[in-house]
């Protein structure tokens, strides 16, 4: 009788032991990418996570945002769940679109509630979301990108999922000296008077490509400042990438906010071997990145078919080629 109690006794411990295991596993597997990295900040040219490890997380940006243009019914809650769950993002970028017809210049309040509605989603999510100023001239409207960034930083800098993208691609002629650092410096200042820390992304010269001119001339004074580099494999070689490692070699702090495994036209072909090229300069690297983009428009760069819910969810009769490529990257990042 006492050897059976004592067996029954010994069982009951270890059954409560594999439970309290098992529970510690499945808590820690539910941990959401901001549950486990915390505020992000950059130490030593490397964008690091609260424990000051280097970390490099995935996910997919938005298309344009604005009025009319096909996109912005993927604006809402169901469309970034689905990312979450199935897609396994870490995180997403918003892309205010700004100027052109249906803009946020033109229509600023449809333009600010679905931007707002990711933001929402992602913060409920526990993923990071870049809100990004999408413009190819935003010094043209430094007041309003400022009021808008300062409206941004009151409401959710408190919060450590946010990321300001202040300048999506700054063009070819667009000096960095003397027209996008200027800009950068005045919005910067506006952001940090709400919010002191969280992430503020700086887009460079050309598209965002020209980060080594900002090794030359860099932002002074400012913590957690990244710069963003966009790439397009089937247009963008091995030229870009050696320009880019020099720049991070030269310790330049970059994300890739948007990058294309096609053409810069957003069509053409896929070109994966250039896109493997620039996955491992981005692993190398440990960058993170947001791939280009969630829409149904027809061209190469949309991850979805026009026949594909809104909402999601999305199985793989719903996603272009590139979409299901994309997926596969991103979940196994």
């Amino acid at each position: 009788m006492l050897n059976t109690i004592s067996t029954r006794n010994t069982a009951a411990v270890w059954t409560l032991f594999l439970s309290l295991l098992l529970f510690g596993v499945s808590s820690h597997a539910k941990q959401t990418p901001v549950e486990r990295y915390g505020a992000l900040s950059v130490k030593n040219g490397k964008i690091v996570g609260e424990n000051e490890s280097v970390l490099s997380v995935a996910g997919v940006s938005f298309f344009w945002s604005n009025d009319g243009w096909g996109a912005e019914k993927y604006y809402n809650k169901k469309a970034v769940e689905h990312l979450v769950d199935e897609w396994e993002v870490s995180i997403v970028r918003a892309a205010l679109g700004v100027e052109y017809n249906g803009g946020y210049l033109e229509q600023p309040n449809s333009n600010l509630v679905r931007v707002e509605t990711v933001i929402d989603a992602a913060v409920e999510q526990g993923i990071y979301v870049i809100i990004d100023w999408h413009s190819h001239k935003a010094e043209a409207s430094t007041q309003s990108a400022k009021a808008f960034f300062i409206n941004m930083a009151k409401k959710y800098g408190h919060l450590p999922n946010v990321i300001y993208e202040i300048y999506n691609e700054p063009l070819a002629d667009t000096d960095w000296e003397t027209v996008i650092k200027p800009y950068a410096v005045e919005i910067i200042a506006a952001i940090r008077q709400h919010d002191p820390d969280n992430l503020i992304v700086v887009g460079t010269q050309t598209w965002s490509q020209d980060v080594d001119k900002v090794v030359q001339s860099p932002i002074t004074g400012v913590e957690n400042l990244v710069y963003t580099l966009h790439f397009y494999a089937g247009t963008h070689k091995e030229s870009l990438i050696t320009r880019a490692q020099k720049a991070i070699d030269m310790g330049l702090p970059i994300m890739v906010t948007e990058w294309g495994s096609m053409e810069a036209t957003a069509n053409g072909e896929i070109d994966y071997e250039s896109t493997q090229q620039w996955l491992d300069f981005m692993k190398k690297n440990q960058l993170t990145f947001c791939s280009w983009a969630l829409n149904s428009k027809a061209e190469t760069a949309s991850f979805l078919k026009p026949s594909a819910s809104a909402t999601g969810p999305w199985d793989k009769n719903d996603l272009t080629e590139n979409g299901r490529f994309l997926k596969k990257i991103i979940k196994s990042w």
